[in-house]
């Protein structure tokens, strides 16, 4: 076995260094990502010591941005991307054409050409893919309006720079570069031959219109149908093996065939398989590359970056940086808010833009090449990438207190709660659709609710719903707090109160009335979630009664350690179950009812007055939660 394994080695230093950092950065409160570019920095070229491998670096790292983008395509419909492109399509492009009249503004005042301008501008325009989804899913916004809106103005802005990186080749004489007007043809379709700059810029709006075609007739039947028939085999291997099948080889085949951009393809990927009823297991199954290989492109930026550029540049720097945070976010707020949406909406579209990432190095490493831009407007694209990055979730909390100044100046109150969730849906793979009521509603301050000895409900979706419809039999009064909007205006339909938001929000959580509650119930997933929402309600009622659930021992001590008075683990329910069903079997005159394992005399849900599950399945399911993965489950 060979001793040089740089990509090992490379994977190593950059996993075990980020997680050094990252958790040092935790424990200061800051943000994990700052420390995961430290890492960079200390494994590049521009420190002492072991210095891994920048090419492999960055090839994991775009492994990374297109199992980040499949992951917000599967809570993507095409529908949700329509509905914003009213004002992601032209806000997105005045955007860019004011960022990039800045970057060109200073690189004038640099003494640099026209063209070295026009690459500077255009890298600083474009948000990070990584950096902007990241905040978004740690804000729980993915599958609100704000999310949609920030997530269609991102993929505009790909799109724009893909046509960027095909036409500056062929521009690149005219604009005092090297001219290379033959190497647009990058693709395996594109055509060997001078076809003009018209030519260059219908080629490529044909093959991406070619590619989402091809992407809506044929990806939408194909793709669901691989999943279903996998799923069906039984192989959890072999269905986590399909799903990064086709992430990669959809995000793959759209370069290398029409010149679409991996992340772009990813993407639609994802997008066409949110529309399989397997969708949520999709996501589950892909979470854990997502997220080891997200660390690494923040590592792969950090390589980049020479400390000492600061020292060389200061004010060129700070001047980008300025037009990444200020200019961008400015331009961005304007445009919102022109187009008849809430301060919220633009504040948090104008922070989630307030940083470049990895378009701008391609663009950087174009520029150099083609002899366009300068070396220095790389280091400072590099250098105003990695402070914008580090900022940017100041730039989030800035916004927050910004927010209330601005609509008392403005004259504004915010929109009716419940028009409008903020966070993600409580099972995976809910797909997020159009409000019932007014899109352009802000949610912040849920409405108090007046109920008293209620029980709180937190999620409603396989689980959560069993046992509201159990609560609602047994007379008991509940609300539940949700913030998926088909699961909203279901209960709503149903007549159920609720509270639009995520409840790990002081706000939202406040609208319950945990101080006047007798029990809490948390039916999400998500352990950690359920231990932040466990401390708020012990907080602000110690008497209260708190059922959990859990997937492992180590998620009961958590939540039980937190002060969750009960916690149910799925499988010691399922195997109680079984055994009490064999126990039956084996005794054909026990008088104990069939699956009465999970609802023996110390379980929680006992204590549920006039508790009485309708059947067998749904007793197992409502102590579960867990579904096998060759079944097809309809999506809350």
């Amino acid at each position: 076995m060979p001793h040089d394994t740089p990509l090992i080695a490379t994977i190593v230093a950059g996993l075990g260094l980020a997680f050094v950092f990252g958790a040092l950065a935790n424990r200061f409160r800051i943000p994990p990502l700052v420390g995961y570019l430290i890492a960079g920095v200390l494994v590049g070229p521009n420190t002492p010591g072991f210095v891994a491998d920048q090419s492999l670096a960055l090839e994991l790292a775009e492994i990374g941005v297109i199992l980040l983008m499949f992951g917000v395509g599967l809570h993507f419909s095409l529908k949700d991307l329509l509905s914003v492109r009213a004002i992601a399509v032209p806000g997105a492009i005045v955007q860019i054409a004011f960022a990039t009249a800045l970057g060109a503004a200073l690189s004038w005042l640099m003494g640099w050409t026209l063209g070295a301008g026009l690459v500077f501008g255009l890298a600083l325009s474009v948000a990070s893919t990584v950096v902007l989804l990241r905040a978004l899913q740690e804000r729980r916004m993915i599958e609100t309006e704000r999310g949609r809106i920030a997530v269609g103005w991102l993929i505009v802005e790909d799109l724009a720079m893909v046509l960027a990186l095909v036409l500056l080749p062929a521009l690149a004489g005219v604009l005092g570069g090297q001219e290379q007007a033959a190497e647009h043809a990058s693709s395996l379709l594109s055509l060997q031959f001078d076809l003009g700059l018209w030519g260059v810029v219908g080629v490529t709006l044909a093959k991406v219109a070619a590619f989402v075609l091809v992407m809506v007739i044929v990806g939408r039947r194909v793709i669901p149908w691989i999943l279903h028939y996998v799923a069906h085999t039984g192989s959890r291997e072999l269905f986590r093996l399909a799903v990064l099948a086709i992430a990669l080889g959809v995000a793959f085949g759209a370069a290398k065939l029409f010149g679409v951009s991996l992340a772009l393809g990813a993407f639609f990927a994802g997008m066409i398989m949110s529309e399989s009823e397997l969708s949520h297991q999709a996501a589950e199954e892909s979470l854990p590359l997502r997220d080891a290989f997200s660390v690494l492109f923040f590592v792969s930026v950090g390589m980049l970056f020479d400390p000492a550029s600061l020292i060389e540049n200061t004010w060129p720097i700070l001047a980008t940086l300025f037009i990444i945070v200020i200019g961008k976010s400015v331009a961005a707020y304007l445009i919102v808010i022109a187009f008849g949406y809430p301060i919220a909406t633009a504040l948090i579209i104008s922070a989630s833009l307030a940083q470049i990432g990895e378009f701008s190095f391609i663009l950087a490493e174009l520029g150099v090449g083609l002899d366009l831009l300068p070396e220095q407007g790389r280091d400072l694209i590099l250098a105003g990438a990695i402070l914008s990055i580090v900022l940017n979730p100041l730039v989030f909390a800035g916004v927050e207190r910004l927010k209330p100044w601005l609509e008392k100046r403005s004259g504004k109150t915010p929109a009716a709660p419940e028009t409008k969730p903020i966070g993600p849906a409580t099972e995976p793979g809910v797909v997020a659709t159009a409000a019932p009521v007014s899109a352009k509603a802000d949610a912040d301050l849920p409405p108090a609710t007046k109920l008293t000895d209620h029980t709180i409900l937190i999620g409603y979706g396989r689980v959560g719903s069993l046992v509201g419809k159990s609560l609602k039999e047994a007379g008991l009064p509940f609300l539940v707090i949700e913030d998926a909007d088909k699961t909203l205006a279901k209960l709503h339909a149903e007549g159920i109160e609720t509270v639009a938001g995520n409840a790990a929000n002081s706000n939202v959580f406040a609208s319950a009335n945990a101080a006047g509650a007798t029990r809490l119930i948390l039916a999400i997933p998500n352990a950690f979630e359920a231990g932040q929402i466990i401390l708020r309600a012990r907080a602000a009622n110690p008497e209260i009664r708190i059922i959990s659930r859990a997937h492992s021992d180590a998620e009961v001590d958590h939540l039980t350690g937190l002060g969750a008075d009960v916690v149910i683990m799925g499988e010691r329910e399922v195997a109680r179950g079984i055994v009490e069903q064999v126990v039956k079997d084996s005794t054909k005159d026990d008088p104990r009812p069939p699956l009465a394992g999970p609802l023996t005399s110390d379980s929680p849900l006992t204590e549920l007055k006039g508790f009485k599950p309708s059947d067998d399945a749904k007793t197992d399911e409502i102590q579960t939660g867990e579904e096998p993965v060759a079944e097809d489950k309809p999506k809350d």
